[in-house]
């Protein structure tokens, strides 16, 4: 399998979704001009803003993210991830939902992010989301995607946990997307740090689209949508900026680090008991 460009898209989304989108399908534009195969969009590309407006929002939302990421897909032949996006879910609650779809349109996988970001933050911000959604119920797929290798999904706060990247890693991924909406608070400290750790520590690929700047009343995110390799290497950083993070993904380079630093390997299953 030869090398191929992944690009990282990085937006200031709003809770206008048609400028959103518009926005989105500008990056994806520029992506493909620039040879992207793979592109990624962040976490809430189509809307940030109130809670209550996005649940209401959702069913119209739903349909329209998965609607677009085919018409983009096609119209710009890219493997392309849909970062996150409200999906009703019953009981006034939605799913943070994240599609990847191939260049013909057809969906290849699907992800319901599993961890929710339940945080009181030093700033004085405190953050609910599961308020108004609910964890998905499966671990994030990883899926073969002919030319790019197999690429593992997951969404923004489970970043924190390396277990779920861990499996993604057993089940063969090469490539770790990440797209996120980080907040500018924890951002600074924590989000090129645990990226890069999640990207050594399995000796893969990652791919981490991100929300920038401020998106609505005082929520501001972080920014510096990454591309990392799996020595742990920053490959492209999008700033802070809206605009693109865009680098070679060499499957070549990825086995030759997990050949030099097989800790994948070197594992030894631990059972852990105790009361």
């Amino acid at each position: 399998m030869s090398s191929f460009l992944a690009a990282a898209v990085q937006l200031t989304s709003t809770p206008d979704p048609d400028a959103n989108l518009a926005a989105a399908e500008e990056q994806i534009e520029l992506a493909a001009r620039r040879g992207a195969e793979l592109v990624g969009l962040p976490e809430n590309f189509a809307f940030m803003g109130d809670d209550s407006l996005r649940l209401n929002l959702a069913p119209e939302l739903a349909e329209r993210c998965s609607r677009f990421l085919v018409t983009m897909a096609r119209r710009y032949q890219v493997t392309l991830l849909g970062g996150g996006f409200p999906v009703p879910a019953g009981d006034g609650l939605t799913y943070n939902r994240a599609e990847l779809v191939g260049q013909e349109g057809e969906l290849l996988a699907r992800y319901d992010k599993i961890h929710l970001f339940d945080v009181d933050l030093p700033d004085g911000i405190s953050y609910r989301e599961s308020a108004t959604v609910r964890p998905g119920d499966a671990l994030p797929p990883v899926v073969n995607v002919p030319g790019l290798g197999r690429i593992g999904l997951s969404i923004c706060y489970d970043v924190r946990f390396p277990e779920l990247y861990r499996h993604l890693a057993q089940q063969g991924a090469d490539v770790l997307m990440v797209p996120a909406a980080f907040t500018a608070f924890t951002g600074k400290d924590h989000w090129q740090v645990l990226l890069q750790a999640r990207a050594i520590e399995n000796t893969a690929y990652v791919v981490a689209p991100a929300q920038t700047g401020l998106n609505h009343d005082r929520r501001q995110t972080h920014g510096h949508a990454l591309v990392i390799d799996p020595w742990g290497t920053v490959l492209a950083d999008a700033g802070v900026a809206p605009g693109l993070a865009v680098a070679p993904i060499d499957p070549g380079h990825g086995q030759r680090v997990r050949a030099q630093m097989p800790s994948l390997r070197h594992r030894r299953p631990v059972l852990f008991t105790g009361g």
